[in-house]
């Protein structure tokens, strides 16, 4: 069963948040979702200084399974992507929680759930 990594929020779309200094936010894609997907082999991510709104399709996560959306779980700017991930997709199969795809400056949040209620409701671990 995939770990849930408690003290983040995560969306229905399988997205985690971290949240750091000033509003601004890291996002990643959480353990449930990378053991549906199997070895990510390519990442596409928003571009810095777009604007993403939470529940749309900001990128796409391609796997040797299928093609998945990437959905922003908050509204706000894109202030950084990660380039390390484009490098190497399948660094986040290796740890999901500890490599994150991009930040926002966050300006409203979507709905997110506790670690405690994801997991609960998709089935991981924490």
């Amino acid at each position: 069963m995939p770990t849930v990594k408690a003290g983040l929020q995560y969306s229905d779309e399988h997205e985690w948040v971290a949240r750091e200094q000033a509003g601004t936010v890291a996002v990643g894609i959480s353990a449930i979702a990378t053991d549906a997907l199997g070895d990510i082999v390519y990442v596409e991510l928003p571009e810095v200084g777009s604007t993403v709104t939470a529940g749309e399709t900001c990128g796409e996560v391609e796997s040797t399974k299928s093609v998945s959306d990437l959905y922003s779980p908050v509204s706000g700017e894109i202030t950084e992507v990660n380039p390390a991930v484009a490098d190497d997709p399948a660094a986040i199969n290796e740890d999901p929680y500890g490599v994150w795809l991009f930040k926002v400056n966050a300006t409203e949040g979507g709905p997110l759930l506790s670690a405690e209620d994801y997991a609960a409701k998709h089935g991981g671990e924490l």
